[in-house]
């Protein structure tokens, strides 16, 4: 795969995605759910709020690199504590 300029980085990360599909799926099956509704006032399930905190951690991340808050490892971390959030409240 050498035309495709892969980096460790990027292997990770798409390995990352994949293994939280997996793990969403096998809780899909296992613990089957019911929509909830939160503060955004719609139903969600687990799998909506996961696109919810992958699309406003791609956001997070574009707006730490435009605005240069600091370090891009740092913008992980509020990443995962909006994705906590997400999680918990929507």
């Amino acid at each position: 795969m050498s035309w495709m300029a892969w980096t460790t980085e990027t292997a990770i990360f798409f390995a990352v995605i994949a293994a939280i599909l997996a793990v969403m799926t096998f809780l899909a099956i296992r613990y089957p759910e019911t929509p909830r509704v939160g503060i955004l006032r719609i139903e969600t399930t687990r799998g909506d709020r996961l696109f919810i905190t992958l699309l406003g951690s791609a956001f997070i991340n574009l707006a730490w690199l435009g605005w240069e808050v600091g370090p891009q490892p740092y913008a992980l971390l509020v990443c995962l504590v909006y994705g906590a959030a997400v999680f918990r409240w929507v």
